[in-house]
């Protein structure tokens, strides 16, 4: 059976409801719409096929809305691109693009007469993470994904017919992108910033009206290092993407934010539990639609509607690379990682690519990377390095070296320099959990 498009349902039933907003502008649903296909009739005026993959400039706004609901109107599969990826990076995935849209003016083009329908199963987008290789990955989620996310949320957090959902997340990050498919499926405003700016955010909290907001461990500290508090029409502020150091869970909610701690991966399209509203501080209870479970390694495993098809593992399972327990009530305990990956302000880090980085400069001789519990990032990427024989070795020259070569938040906020081989089995293998032993309080930092 085909489907509407969400945007074409929801500009039928409120052309004049306020659809997408950013600093600069806004546009109802009505407007949305008209935009959106003419970026359809763009993308099949220049041959491509329904079913390709198309790139976005990642960088938020109204643009990107216009751009990402006009791919899915075209029938395409839209990809974010991370404007923080090196050129090899994005290299890496642009070469599976049949097009890219730029974000100056995605809508100069012929519209489109009717927008294609689609069936759940079909791909709808593609967002890449960087998981345990380095490398970005990607995962296509399907319509039938999306929209299980939408209604497992609303009946996590309810369902204000006037909501305003702040989006201050990267919108190549799942945990951003579905702020934009969840308010086009509910016909409600997704308040959609280019960037996190503490002040913008702020006035759009307390004078805008946002009734929620995703925010990540660093993003929340910000904002109340900027005197946020008791907001008057937010309902929750979703926090995720890493841990949240308990002092300042403890904070927001002395402060009065009302915070819904929130667990989720881009394989399962963002949420996976949530503290529902109402409920706040007892626990992350799994969605509607999902079903979690703990492995006997104590793994988090988890499958139902929002599973992406291609992620499924042969016993039916998505293996999250977590670990994790269920209390008594079946709330989600999420302890920690099983696999190595370094969570940063919200960003997955491979320490093995940070590493390959490093030793790849001629001073180098070792390298080992791991991520440091830190206020702000909730993790703090930290590296410990062996100079080459007869080599000195400058801290912040390694850290210029890795940003000319990685994304920001890949590049070590610390860089320990030692002088004796670093920690390793007898087989050569890294002992990454032996390597906050060798760190000081020296280093370079920023």
């Amino acid at each position: 059976m085909a489907n509407e498009p969400w945007l074409a349902r929801a500009a039928a039933a409120f052309p004049q409801r306020s659809a997408v907003e950013d600093p600069e502008r806004s546009l109802t649903y009505a407007e949305l719409l008209k935009l959106a296909l003419r970026v359809a009739g763009r993308l099949r005026g220049e041959g491509v096929a329904a079913g390709s993959w198309v790139g976005i400039e990642a960088v938020g706004g109204v643009p990107f809305a216009l751009a990402f609901h006009g791919i899915l109107l075209a029938g395409c599969v839209a990809v974010p691109i991370d404007p923080r990826w090196s050129a090899a990076e994005r290299a890496l995935v642009e070469e599976r693009l049949a097009a890219v849209l730029p974000l100056d003016d995605p809508a100069d083009g012929e519209a489109l007469a009717r927008p294609v329908t689609y069936r759940l199963d079909d791909p709808a987008v593609v967002i890449h993470t960087s998981g345990t290789t380095g490398t970005p990955r990607p995962v296509v989620l399907t319509y039938r994904n999306l929209l299980f996310n939408a209604l497992g949320s609303a009946v996590a957090l309810g369902l204000d017919r006037n909501e305003r959902w702040l989006c201050v997340l990267p919108l190549s990050h799942v945990g951003g992108l579905t702020i934009l498919t969840r308010s086009a499926v509910y016909a409600t405003t997704a308040i959609v910033h280019p960037r996190f700016d503490v002040d913008l955010a702020y006035n759009a909290l307390e004078r805008q009206g946002a009734t929620l907001v995703s925010l990540v461990a660093v993003t929340l500290q910000r904002l109340l290092d900027a005197g946020w508090e008791r907001p008057r029409s937010l309902r929750a502020a979703l926090t995720g993407g890493g841990p949240v150091p308990a002092p300042l869970l403890e904070r927001a909610r002395g402060a009065g934010v009302p915070v819904s701690l929130t667990y989720g991966l881009t394989q399962a399209a963002s949420q996976v539990a949530t503290e529902p509203i109402g409920r706040l501080g007892e626990g992350l209870q799994p969605l509607f639609c999902t079903q979690v479970a703990i492995s006997p390694a104590g793994e988090i495993l988890v499958r139902g509607q929002t599973v992406a098809p291609g992620e499924v593992g042969a016993d039916g399972w998505l293996h999250t690379g977590d670990k994790g327990a269920l209390g008594p009530d079946g709330s989600l305990i999420v302890e920690g990682r099983l696999a190595e990956t370094i969570i940063s302000g919200g960003e997955n880090v491979s320490p093995a690519e940070v590493e390959e980085v490093l030793i790849a400069h001629p001073s180098v001789r070792e390298a080992g990377v791991f991520g440091r519990p830190d206020s702000r990032w909730g993790e703090a990427v930290w590296a410990v390095v062996v100079p080459a024989e007869g080599a000195t070795v400058e801290p912040e020259e390694l850290r210029a070296h890795c940003r000319r070569r990685l994304a920001p938040f890949k590049v070590p906020k610390g860089i320990e320099v030692v002088s004796t081989p670093l920690p390793r089995t007898a087989s050569g293998k890294l002992l990454r959990r032996r390597l906050a032993e060798l760190v000081g309080d020296g280093g370079a930092t920023g």
